[in-house]
């Protein structure tokens, strides 16, 4: 299946709206979809977001998925590898970045500030 994004020249993002909670997510990690969208029922497509955490914020479990994902790391601190109660990990600071293959553990995640994060993501073949 070949990409299906639109032709969507330079332009100034309204960071102020269009967020929302992704699915399976806590409150305090918000998207916003910038280009694309994502089947993963019939692992298709691809799609570019911003993700966003708000200061504390963390997951609690590692998170694992079919489809290819690259992130970049914008602004913010981010800490990977936490525990469920917010402990631990490895702390990454801006312009930090991250692929990972189709079923590859990653996170649990937390930011002790805030972040914002680009992800790109996609299903073989892009």
């Amino acid at each position: 299946m070949p990409i299906t994004k639109i032709h969507d020249e330079f332009h100034t993002l309204d960071l102020a709206t269009g967020w929302e909670v992704p699915p399976g997510y806590p409150e305090g990690i918000k998207q916003k979809i910038l280009s694309g969208a994502l089947d993963e029922e019939n692992k298709s497509g691809s799609r570019t977001r911003l993700l966003k955490f708000d200061a504390g914020v963390f997951t609690t479990k590692p998170f694992v998925h079919e489809y290819w994902e690259e992130v970049f790391l914008v602004t913010g601190d981010l800490t990977v590898g936490n525990d469920d109660k917010g402990e631990g990990g490895e702390s990454f600071s801006p312009f930090t970045y991250a692929v990972r293959p189709p079923g590859a553990f990653h996170g649990p995640f937390k930011s002790d500030k805030g972040c914002m994060l680009l992800e790109i993501h996609y299903f073989d073949p892009a």
